[in-house]
């Protein structure tokens, strides 16, 4: 088994480039941190390339390592914390490889989100997605990259979970629309109505958009009816991680009373 003990390395050098989009986009690969997401990934098939582990942790989790068929490195604690991101490395890192594998079918509920681009708010949207049962989620251009360390962590394995496109958000919604789906938007304004006044049915696509400016004129002008949540007190208005959930939950709850 190789150990590596020097912070100048050239692989450890490699991996820390995969912190940058760049690199990740070049590289097709991604830096993932921790047991738990370490085990999503390998329970659910995703191509891991290499763990890099601490010595000590390899050893008092030996039988854990020993149910995967895959790489491992021995490294230093030094070495790792020069690779982390996190203020406290949990000893264990993999380098998993990328992989967007478009459904042969559109099929069930799904999110659409047009920039959104805080890294929490993307894994959180991503992660409650899965936890309502929608059957997919789709980044328009401008959002956050989900290969990040942040968004990573605040998806919790999610990612393994459905399926997550990217790319022109207009030309999904087409495809959706092609396919007879119902194509909410978000928006406060005279023409949007309630959440709750539209019919719920099984293709149904929400659009979120970003934190500051919402959904995009242009997309909002593609959807069958914008929507929005009323707001009771005197905020302003609803985290966009907030709004998704209470709006992923409506749409599938008629679902779930039939189940």
């Amino acid at each position: 088994m190789d150990e590596i003990l020097s912070v100048k390395n050239q692989l450890i050098k490699n991996l820390k480039k995969l912190h940058q989009k760049k690199y990740r986009d070049r590289e097709g690969k991604y830096l993932l941190e921790g047991f738990h997401l370490v085990e999503e990934a390998l329970l659910h098939q995703a191509k891991v390339e290499v763990i890099l582990v601490e010595r000590r942790t390899y050893e008092s989790h030996f039988e854990w390592f020993a149910k995967f068929d895959v790489k491992i490195v021995l490294v230093s604690e030094e070495v790792l914390k020069s690779v982390s991101e996190l203020p406290t490395p949990q000893g264990v890192l993999a380098v998993v490889c990328k992989k967007e594998e478009y459904p042969a079918q559109i099929t069930g509920k799904w999110l659409l989100l047009d920039q959104v681009q805080d890294p929490g708010n993307v894994g959180t949207l991503i992660r409650t997605a899965d936890a309502a049962g929608f059957q997919g989620v789709f980044l328009g251009l401008g959002s956050a990259d989900i290969y990040s360390t942040k968004v990573l962590r605040s998806m919790q394995g999610s990612n393994y979970h459905l399926p997550i496109l990217s790319g022109e958000l207009s030309h999904f919604i087409a495809q959706l629309k092609e396919n007879d789906y119902a194509v909410y938007g978000t928006e406060l304004s005279k023409e949007a109505v309630t959440y709750t006044s539209v019919p719920i049915q099984a293709k149904t696509a929400i659009i979120l958009g970003n934190e500051g400016q919402g959904v995009q004129t242009e997309i909002l002008r593609l959807t069958k009816q914008n929507l929005y949540i009323p707001i009771y007190g005197k905020a302003e208005s609803l985290n966009v991680g907030v709004a998704g959930g209470i709006l992923m939950y409506h749409f599938v709850s008629a679902d779930s009373l039939k189940k």
